[in-house]
């Protein structure tokens, strides 16, 4: 039998090679991290490399993604479908090797990492995800969901404010199946840390409720084994691993200083470490040796077949769960969802209701929350204000088994930890805070497209049209700055109707995130045809027409659509030709057939007026430089809702006279 440290030392010299190859990364943290791995993975991780999508795996996390080749080497020495040349084709174009993990890019890559602190959060998420679906699902004897956590985080993550929100969160919570690993280093890009970051970790995250393994070895086999031990033992709380290691370890002039963290070694500096690690093999070359005690498929097909049969007694016993498991796991939808979410969307036309469109969002999860077990919501501390709770919302932290979670001011964390949820499966969550507050979200916002995870963010208080609370709480630039983000589709529904639209579409739809832009205010219903309601969801109809061709567009959404509605019927009977369209979605319109989409907005009418109290600048695209736009070029102020409309010329008077112009023009 090799020594530990020698299979260690195959991860530290592909990480080394690899980065050296392509002339730039970050070798330090994989040779530091090495020993911790090589015990965690080859010890306890429970995962199949032929089945990385296997339900009751072990969830592993790189938080500090920068070190990816750690994650590379683990998934190619344990069997995963991940060759050399992927290797030796690190950061290169097209590779499944990029310079952070990618989610859906190489197998066995559970959550993209890379900015620091999401990945802890996204664990956090995986934490919650298998205990509630454990309280859902196991029955006495019958544990079908019964796996851990675990994730490597670095000083940078232990910096970055997310680690707080989450971290704090799992205490609370009392997640005993995560277990986090400190790389504790002591050195960042910039030097030796202790320069700006003193914390006492060990007191930092005692204080969250948190069991805390201190002064492990990090290249201590056995103390980082017996450190996992203790951690596994405790069953009511997270677990952190304080690993003290040298960065670089094995680099006989460039361990342990920053020239091991973000550059490669060199061809000199590598030669004399692989003297140091007694490593005589070249670049890219793994003695069969130690391939054999790396290989994991063969004990991977073992675990994953004794819960194939552990299930399979689970059906026999319980069928209607059994097959609603898989349903959840699958990411299917119930059967009938689509009738029924029809007929409630037919029923809400049928019976106007001038609400809010926060109320109706809360009126729909009413409705489909009795359809979808799997909706796991939640607020960041608004739940009153954004009416994310419905009357089946039952409180985790009560109820293990339940569908939602306080997940107090913490916004980021929140939308991180959503993600994580994402990814374990078995869950659609949801997220709420005010739109204006997004902005504190707005990297985990784009990791989830960026990952395109099926994840609903809900977002009210949508505009100046929140009043009194001023420019401080009134957003401006959101909306832009979502419909900007690939991969995100966003709604900003005029009515209750559009707002139960998009909340079947954030259901239905499974290659992204979609947020859901929410009125404070009462808004009006609007009038439709059996044609005009089907269209909402090609993102823009035609609401309002003339009768032939138009002389004037105009756009409008959210609240400005009834504005628009009623400058239409003033225009009109001024004899004009006007066209109203209502455009709740625009990168759904935007996706459309060239036909659809020249029926909606004919290019041959170049005059066009958008309406909407959000920034001006992002609707050129769709009015032209020959078009008009009343929206918002400056923040808001303080006053009641109706004055503010008055004041920023959201007002009929001011529609009118805007189109107006443009006629004459």
């Amino acid at each position: 039998m090799l020594p530990r440290k020698e299979l260690a030392n195959a991860i530290r010299a592909l990480s080394m090679d690899a980065v050296q190859k392509a002339k730039s990364g970050h070798p330090g943290a994989p040779m530091g991290m090495a020993d911790i791995a090589e015990v965690l993975w080859r010890d306890y991780l429970i995962h199949n490399p032929q089945n990385p999508g296997w339900a009751d795996r072990d969830r592993f996390v790189l938080s500090n993604g920068h070190g990816s080749m750690l994650l590379y080497s683990l998934l190619h020495l344990t069997g995963y479908d991940l060759p050399l040349t992927e290797l030796a084709g690190f950061r290169q174009l097209h590779s499944r090797t990029p310079g952070h993990p990618e989610f859906g890019y190489t197998p066995g890559v559970e959550t993209t990492t890379g900015p620091l602190g999401q990945g802890i959060a996204n664990a956090v998420g995986f934490a919650i995800a298998e205990r509630t679906l454990a309280a859902q699902f196991n029955r006495p004897g019958h544990d079908i969901v019964d796996h851990r956590t675990y994730v490597f985080m670095g000083d940078g993550c232990m910096m970055e404010g997310i680690s707080h929100e989450a971290c704090s969160l799992a205490g609370t919570l009392r997640l005993g199946k995560l277990t986090a690993f400190y790389d504790d280093n002591g050195i960042s890009i910039d030097g030796e840390v202790a320069g700006w970051f003193k914390d006492d970790t060990a007191a930092r995250f005692a204080a969250y409720g948190w069991h805390v393994v201190d002064g492990v070895d990090g290249h201590d086999s056995a103390a980082i084994k017996a450190a996992i031990e203790e951690a596994r033992a405790v069953a009511d709380k997270p677990s952190l691993i304080i690993c003290k290691t040298i960065i670089g370890f094995g680099s006989p002039h460039k361990g342990g200083t920053s020239e091991a963290h973000g550059a490669p070694l060199g061809e000199e500096e590598i030669l004399a470490t692989r003297e140091t690690l007694n490593w005589p093999w070249p670049a890219f070359q793994i003695p069969a040796e130690i391939y054999a005690l790396w290989d994991a498929k063969a004990r991977g097909r073992e675990l994953e077949s004794a819960w194939d049969e552990k299930f399979a007694a689970y059906a026999r016993a319980f069928p209607e769960p059994a097959a609603e498991f898989k349903r959840r796991m699958a990411g299917g939808l119930p059967s009938g969802w689509f009738a029924a979410a029809q007929h409630y969307v037919e029923t809400l036309q049928a019976h106007p209701a001038n609400i809010a469109s926060r109320k109706a969002s809360q009126n729909a999860l009413e409705t489909f929350g009795k359809m979808l077990p799997e909706f796991l919501g939640g607020s960041a501390d608004l739940a009153p204000s954004n009416l994310t709770i419905w009357s089946g919302s039952k409180d985790i932290a009560e109820d293990p088994a339940g569908n939602y979670l306080h997940y107090g001011v913490r916004e980021f964390g929140m939308t991180a930890i959503t993600n994580g949820i994402a990814l374990h499966g078995g869950f659609l969550p949801y997220s709420a805070t005010f739109l204006m507050f997004m902005e504190y979200a707005r990297n985990a916002v784009r990791m989830a497209a960026l990952m395109k995870l099926r994840n609903v963010l809900v977002y009210t208080h949508d505009s100046i049209g929140l009043g009194e609370d001023g420019p401080t709480h009134q957003p401006v630039e959101q909306l832009a700055s979502l419909r900007l983000t690939p991969n995100v589709s966003t709604w900003r529904p005029c009515d209750q109707v559009e707002t139960a639209i998009a909340w079947q579409h954030a259901v239905e739809r499974d290659d992204g995130p979609t947020a859901l832009v929410l009125s404070r205010q009462n808004l009006a219903q609007q009038p439709r045809t059996p044609r005009q309601l089907a269209d909402i969801r090609r993102g823009a109809y035609v609401l309002k027409d003339c009768g032939g061709i138009p002389e004037l567009l105009m756009i409008a959404t959210g609240s400005e659509v009834d504005l628009a509605a009623r400058a239409w019927d003033r225009l009109t009977a001024q004899g004009h030709r006007v066209r109203l369209v209502s455009m709740p979605s625009t990168d759904v319109f935007d996706r459309q057939d060239e036909a659809y989409r020249e029926s909606v907005l004919p290019s041959g009418v170049p005059a066009r007026l958008s309406i909407e109290a959000g920034i001006a600048d992002y609707w050129y695209k769709y009015v032209g430089l020959q078009g008009a736009i009343i929206g918002m070029t400056r923040f808001g102020e303080s006053a009641p809702a109706e004055q503010l409309f008055e004041e920023f010329g959201f007002t009929v008077e001011n529609v009118v006279a805007k189109a107006g112009a443009l006629l004459k023009a």
